[in-house]
């Protein structure tokens, strides 16, 4: 399924532990315009990891729908692009280049590449000529400990990139560092001069940020990860350019429940505690409602305590 950029796209980043299939199901459903899986290891899909090829799987509202992998092997990485190339449900092959996770950055993999330009083009090449895929992507930071995005962006479309999205710090920057919106307006810059589109992200935390960071950069889009969490309904702000009312929000929360139990059954009751911590901090009496869902089990009382609450 083709990407209409007709008008700017507001896609859901990849998040390892919260971007799963329901989250993801539900961000669709309330205004994201493309989601894409969590990070995929390649090495786990070639050796044929059962945990990693349920983690490939898509909502039947995910349309368009990209699969993120990593990996630091061209020919890993085409062998794992020929296990994908079996799903027609996937739109898209995107390489993360863009992990600050010590286990992966050590292992060569994520932002790793962006010290060696050569290695990340050999591999975006490998995805491009090997994926049927209608589109190769890249998830990138601007630089390893120092910035260079202009040799980055130009590694991106030698490599093949159609679409490349840019989180605004480095790697050393982790997510604590301001967020370099000149750095991302320079390669929208080099990019479109080669046709390429670029999704700005960093920091978008509401539909006024969301704007702004369009407007500044001039990019085509912008990613939302962790500005998601504890808030997916972000999503439906920004499309609707309007504040979100108290039902909406407890309509997504429910929804988002309903849907791990669908995938999880009755032990997605327990994983979805950690999204009601999230989702109930700030608001009055959080910590006894903390509380009494840590100790909740069943989607019936988990359910009955969220309508309630």
């Amino acid at each position: 399924m083709k990407l209409d950029f007709s008008s700017p796209l507001v896609v859901l980043a990849p998040l390892a532990g919260y971007t799963d299939l329901p989250f993801r199901s539900v961000v669709k459903k309330f205004g994201a315009d493309l989601t894409i899986s969590e990070m995929i290891s390649s090495n786990a899909l070639v050796y044929n990891n059962q945990k990693t090829f349920c983690m490939l799987q898509k909502a039947p509202n995910e349309n368009p729908y990209f699969i993120q992998i990593a990996g630091n092997n061209p020919n890993i990485i085409k062998q794992a692009v020929n296990i994908i190339n079996q799903y027609d449900w996937c739109d898209g092959i995107d390489l993360n280049s863009g992990c600050p996770a010590p286990k992966v950055f050590n292992h060569g993999s994520g932002s790793s590449l962006l010290g060696d330009l050569h290695r990340l083009i050999d591999i975006l090449k490998t995805i491009k000529q090997t994926s049927n895929k209608f589109y190769t992507t890249i998830k990138i930071r601007i630089g390893i400990d120092k910035k260079n995005p202009i040799e980055i962006a130009k590694a991106c479309i030698e490599g093949g990139a159609d679409i490349i999205s840019v989180h605004g710090r480095t790697k050393k920057g982790a997510y604590k560092e301001a967020v370099d919106y000149d750095a991302i307006a320079t390669i929208v810059e080099i990019a479109h001069q080669a046709g390429v589109k670029v999704i700005a992200n960093g920091d978008i935390k509401d539909r006024q940020k969301a704007q702004w960071v369009l407007d500044y950069t001039k990019s085509d889009g912008i990613m939302i990860g962790r500005g998601a969490i504890g808030k997916p309904w972000i999503f439906y702000e920004i499309k609707n350019n309007k504040t979100i009312s108290q039902s909406i929000k407890k309509q997504i929360i429910l929804e988002h429940l309903s849907q791990m139990v669908n995938v999880y059954n009755e032990y997605g009751v327990i994983m979805f505690r950690k999204h009601l911590h999230t989702y109930s901090k700030g608001m009055a009496n959080s910590h006894e409602f903390r509380d009494i869902v840590n100790k909740t089990i069943t989607f019936k009382q988990m359910y009955d305590l969220i309508d309630e609450y």
